[in-house]
């Protein structure tokens, strides 16, 4: 044990609290606009966090680079600080046998803090967490972060107080109150694991399933804490200690022990740090920049940043996409077996992301589903009879695992599911034909929003797939196509066309036309997939409380107290918008009232950017959304909610959509938002391709700029009503225009300014 003596440290206030390393001292210059509004919503936490470890989301803070999370737990003097990764799972393609796992934890002991005040403050523009333990004559100051540019995790503790301070750092494996153990439904797997001590003063453990599954898998992690080999420093006031911990799996490198082992080295010394936390902000400050909003409601705009962070921490591991939770696995194992579930959950984290110009964090999205292809092709064939087609039941996890085939498990425990005909051959169906359907939305919503011919490459077969399923699905009746034997809820087998349904083939087959004309292929089979687009079956409707409503299905059910699929053809499926018949529109809004699902376990994501869709009222839309808002816990999930991430999507989509919409081949400006309240954004992405800035001031636009990423063909909707607008633009001269709408031709890399003329 060693004492940690004469460490150059510089102290300056940040967020309350005198702690800052010495890569914090260049000269600060004047904020930037995104930082001016992000460094305006710092989270605090005044006491340690109850709901960890946890089978499900936890309120602790968060940390995360898209492939490491770090959830921050336990008092002053007993912290912890659970560890997990995108890449760590089980994987076997069975009923509740995969599932992503806790790596490890490390175990930070301070006894002489016990009784301290607590105060942990994260900021979100920068990513890093401060905390400020007090008692008597002791000051404690830790600063930590996940490295965005490396897989580190930092840890600064400096002693500000007049005694001297004792700890020691540890990491470990996950056990007891961390596992769950309780069969025959709860089942423990054998895992291989190793822990150790190098001569060099770092600890190491891994964790490795490798015994009974279908992918091995391991994942390491090293831990080194600066001048003390054996974990435990001694620090006198005034001194620092840093403890830095590498990560990585079989998936990163051919070695993941000495990987991390070397890192753990390489990474400790002061001036690395320096670089390390230089690139993380760096890393952070740009992904800020992408996109922002400036809005009234500071309780909105805190919930739309903290959203933003927490996809920017979890999601940037192209094969391997967060689960339910994230990466913030704290306990095995999480609820759903944290699975990607292919009827919403999977898919309803993402929608912010196209909007809020974050393509990096919604590329994992649609991996596991390529990955997927073979077993789509398999359903489709066996269990309907149509070859080379998609169908996909309801459990996914990475690299085509599929989390709920049937096995002698769920024969022996679940029968009652394979009699109620939820399960069809091998596959968890819940009688839903949709999931693979749904599994385009996000797909659509990607190259709706960029135009981007390689990715648009890469997910064709899958779409195209889905695509050939349905037409040849679907029953043709005289003028319509109509879906029979298919679900609208989970286990109501055999409704006659599902409203969900209904709205998610049409979204299928506009998009794999479009896809298909924008590469080039497959024109023979053009005109038939418009026909079938324009010929499905009209939505069913009905009468409640004395006004017309959308029906769940023309046959089955007809209305449901909870979840939104009532509305999830108009949203995520976009298939009503702001440009659709009058009478369509007024029967949306009348259902979006009579459904009143603005807090909804199943569906809020969704709810809400439905109602903008359809124009709903904005400040009816607003308040509910401060409501919600309000309604979670420090670190932004939502109270009671088991579903995690998903709710991410909530407030960023809203606001977005509200500010601006890029829907039906029209950009508007402000399009279901009150003009009485002042409101700005800088670069919101719209459907094709267009990154859009505006600022409304005193109900007026003030200002409205256009980049064309692709050079696309623009329809505006013109924001001053009838009045002249000037354009102007690097390379051509002015133009000026007049009309309702504003339809002109874009060159690629170009800014379009609008103004009116006076």
């Amino acid at each position: 044990m060693r004492n940690i003596k004469n460490i150059l440290f510089v102290l300056l206030p940040t967020l309350g609290m005198p702690f800052f390393s010495a890569c914090d001292c260049q000269q600060a210059s004047l904020p930037d606009p995104a930082e001016a509004i992000v460094k305006k919503h710092t989270i605090r936490f005044t006491t340690p966090l109850e709901r960890i470890p946890a089978r499900y989301d936890t309120d602790a803070p968060l940390l995360g680079n898209g492939f490491t999370g770090v959830a921050l737990s336990g008092p002053p003097e007993e912290q912890v600080f659970y560890a997990a990764r995108n890449d760590f799972w089980r994987l076997k393609s069975a009923l509740d046998e995969s599932y992503p796992a806790v790596l490890g934890k490390i175990e930070l002991s301070i006894p002489q803090l016990k009784n301290a005040s607590y105060l942990i403050e994260q900021d979100l523009y920068d990513a890093i967490s401060y905390a400020s333990f007090t008692k008597e004559d002791l000051s404690v100051y830790c600063k930590t972060y996940l490295a965005a540019a490396e897989d580190v995790w930092v840890l600064e503790i400096r002693q500000e107080g007049k005694e001297t301070l004792e700890g020691f750092v540890q990491i470990a494996h996950s056990e007891g109150k961390e596992m769950v153990n309780e069969p025959p439904l709860e089942r423990v797997f054998p895992d291989t694991r190793e822990y150790d001590l190098t001569p060099d003063g770092v600890q190491y453990l891994s964790r490795a399933f490798i015994d009974s599954v279908d992918i091995p898998t391991k994942a390491a992690m090293a831990l080194r804490v600066e001048g003390c080999p054996d974990g435990k420093f001694i620090l006198e006031p005034g001194e620092t200690v840093r403890i830095v911990c590498a990560f990585s799996s079989n998936f990163k490198s051919d070695d993941c022990v000495a990987a991390v082992i070397q890192k753990a080295m390489n990474c400790s010394t002061s001036a690395q740090l320096a670089k390390i936390e230089k690139d993380h902000k760096q890393w952070w400050k740009e992904y800020w920049e992408r996109s922002y909003v400036s809005i009234p409601d500071s309780v909105i705009e805190r919930q739309y940043y903290q959203s933003l962070y927490g996809m920017g921490a979890c999601s940037r591991d192209l094969d391997f996409p967060p689960s339910i939770f994230g990466t913030w696995i704290t306990k095995e194992r999480p609820w759903w077996n944290g699975d990607y579930h292919l009827n919403y959950n999977h898919m309803a984290p993402y929608y912010a992301l196209y909007s809020a110009n974050r393509i990096e964090q919604a590329n994992p999205y649609y991996m596991p589903l390529l990955a997927s292809i073979p077993r789509g092709n398999y359903y489709s064939e066996k269990v309907t009879s149509i070859p080379r087609g998609i169908l996909l039941p309801v459990g996914a996890g990475p690299l085509g695992i599929e989390t709920t085939r049937r096995s002698a498990f769920m024969d022996q425990y679940f029968k009652e599911w394979i009699d109620n005909k939820n399960v069809e051959d091998e596959g968890l169906f819940w009688g839903q034909k949709s999931n693979s359907a749904y599994a385009v939305v996000n797909m659509s919503m990607q190259f709706y929003h960029t135009w981007d011919k390689e990715y648009t490459r890469k997910v064709y077969p899958f779409v195209k797939g889905v695509a050939t399923f349905w037409e040849n699905y679907l029953t043709r009746e005289g003028d319509r196509y109509v879906i029979y034997n298919d679900a609208i809820h989970e286990g109501t087998v055999g409704s006659k066309n599902p409203i969900l349904s209904l709205g998610l083939a049409r979204m299928v087959m506009q998009t794999v036309s479009d896809m298909s004309s924008f590469l080039g292929v497959d024109e023979n089979k053009r005109t038939q997939w418009a026909f079938i687009h324009d010929h499905l079956s009209d939505y069913p409707l009905q009468e409640r409380n004395g006004k017309t409503v959308f029906r769940y299905t023309e046959r089955g059910t007809d209305w449901w107290d909870g979840n939104t699929l009532g509305i999830q053809h108009i949203y995520p499926a976009g298939q009503i918008g702001l440009n659709s018949d009058p009478e369509l529109l007024k029967i949306a809004c009348n259902t979006i009232a009579e459904m009143n699902r603005w807090s909804d376990y199943n569906g809020s994501n969704s709810f809400y950017p439905a109602a903008v869709r359809v124009g709903y009222d904005p400040d009816s839309i607003l308040v509910h959304l401060n409501a919600y808002a309000r309604h979670t816990y420090l670190n932004g999930f939502q109270f009671g909610n088991p579903h995690g991430i998903e709710n991410l999507s909530t407030v960023p989509n809203t606001i977005n959509e509200m500010l601006c919409m890029g829907h039906q081949d029209i950009v508007r400006v402000f399009p279901v938002w009150p003009h009485d309240k002042d409101v700005s954004f800088h670069q919101i992405r719209v459907e094709g391709a267009f990154l859009v800035s505006a600022k409304l001031k005193n109900g007026e636009v003030t200002s409205l700029a256009l980049f064309s990423e692709k050079g696309r063909d623009l329809t505006l909707q013109n924001p001053w009503g009838e009045r002249k607008v000037e354009i102007k633009n690097k390379t051509t001269s002015k133009t000026v225009v007049e009309g309702e709408y504003i339809k002109m031709r874009t060159v690629a890399g170009e800014t379009y300014q609008f103004m009116p003329v006076e």
